[in-house]
C-alpha cells in the first residue's frame, strides 16, 4: 500500500481553460508553481472546484498525468473521485494508480442519495480495488449524504482509508472523531471560513480553496496555528475572513478564480453551463478581492516558503 504523511495545505485546484475551452495547461502551471513557492503540502485535483462535473475521464487523465509529471515527486498529487456508478469509481481509481496519483479523494455516489449501506459499499469497492490511499469528502451541506461516525467505524477496516475532508461545517465534529478514533483517521478542514477554528481544535489539515490566489497567506495560518503562535495566525485570519467566504458559495468556481486574477495566478475562464460573473455580482466579488488587497498583511517570517517544515 502507498502511504504518505496526511497533513498540511492541500489546494483544491481550480482547473485552468483557454478561450477555446480546452485544458490550459500553462496557464495551471503558473498557479502551480505558485502553490509550490508558497509551501503547500499536496494537490487535490478534480474536485468541486476544479469542476469535476464538465470534466470528461480523458481531461481527468490528462490533467493528472500532467501534474504528477510537473510536481516531480515534491509533494503528493490527490485525485478526486466523484462517480455515479461503483463501477466508474473503482474504474478511476484504477486508472489514477496506473497514472501516478499518490493518493484518492472520494465522494459519495453523485446524483444518487445512498444510504448508509449503499454508501458504505460504495467507498469499500473503491478501497478494495487499489492500493492508494484515500481520503473521504464528508460534505452532507452540498451533497446531501453524511457520513456518521458509525459509518466511520466501519470504514475503520479498510486500511487505506486513511483522512476525512471534513466539510460538515460542524466544527464539534473534529472533536467526536478524534475523541471516538483517536489518530486513525486524519482530519483535513474543508470549509475555509471555518479552518483556522477546526486547525485549533485538532484538524491535521486544511482543503483549501483561495488558497489558489492566497498560497502563502493560506500556509502561514496553517503554520503559525501548528506552532501554537495563535495571535499571529489570527490576524492574517481576520484579514482573510471576507475573502474565504467566497469559498462556501454555489459559484464558488467563478469567485475564486476572479481572485486567481487579481493575485497573477490564474485566468477567469469556467467550462459552461458556469458563465463569468457580471453585473453587480461581479462588482461586490471584485471589491472583496480589492478591499483584502489594499491592506494585505505581511507575513512573519519562516511561516510560508518551500521547506516542508513548520515554523519553530
Amino acid at each position: 500500500m502507498i502511504t504518505f504523511d496526511w497533513k498540511g495545505v492541500l489546494p483544491a485546484v481550480t482547473t485552468k481553460f483557454t478561450d477555446n475551452d480546452e485544458l490550459d495547461f500553462e496557464a495551471f502551471d503558473v498557479n502551480l508553481k505558485a502553490q509550490l513557492e508558497a509551501g503547500v503540502d499536496g494537490f487535490i485535483l478534480g474536485g468541486s472546484l476544479g469542476e469535476a462535473s464538465v470534466l470528461d475521464e480523458q481531461e481527468k487523465y490528462d490533467l493528472l498525468a500532467h501534474t504528477v509529471a510537473f510536481v516531480e515527486g515534491k509533494v503528493p498529487v490527490i485525485l478526486n473521485i466523484a462517480e455515479q456508478t461503483t463501477k466508474a469509481a473503482v474504474r478511476c481509481a484504477q486508472k489514477a494508480f496506473e497514472l501516478g496519483a499518490s493518493g484518492l479523494m472520494l465522494l459519495p455516489p453523485m446524483r444518487y442519495k445512498s444510504d448508509a449501506r449503499e454508501t458504505i459499499a460504495y467507498f469499500a469497492a473503491v478501497a478494495e480495488s487499489t492500493p492508494l490511499p484515500i481520503m473521504i469528502y464528508n460534505n452532507p451541506v452540498d451533497y446531501k449524504v453524511e457520513v456518521t461516525l458509525d459509518m466511520f467505524e466501519q470504514l475503520a477496516a479498510y486500511s487505506n482509508i486513511q483522512a476525512v475532508k471534513e466539510s460538515t461545517r460542524d466544527i464539534s465534529n473534529v472533536t467526536r472523531m478524534i475523541n471516538r478514533f483517536g489518530n486513525r483517521f486524519k482530519i483535513f478542514t474543508g470549509v475555509d471560513p471555518l479552518a483556522m477554528e477546526s486547525l485549533v481544535m485538532g484538524a491535521d489539515g486544511w482543503v483549501a480553496g483561495l488558497v489558489d490566489a492566497f498560497p502563502k497567506e493560506t500556509v502561514a495560518i496553517y503554520r503559525l496555528v501548528k506552532a501554537k503562535r495563535y495571535d499571529e495566525a489570527l490576524a492574517i485570519y481576520r484579514w482573510f475572513l471576507p475573502v474565504l467566504e467566497l469559498d462556501i458559495h454555489p459559484k464558488l468556481v467563478q469567485y475564486i478564480k476572479l481572485a486567481e486574477v487579481a493575485t497573477g495566478i490564474g485566468t477567469e475562464n469556467v467550462r459552461a453551463p458556469r458563465l463569468a460573473l457580471v453585473g453587480e455580482e461581479r462588482t461586490y466579488v471584485q471589491k472583496v478581492i480589492d478591499d483584502a488587497l489594499a491592506v494585505r498583511p505581511e507575513l512573519p517570517v519562516g511561516s510560508w516558503g518551500k521547506v516542508a517544515e513548520e515554523v519553530a
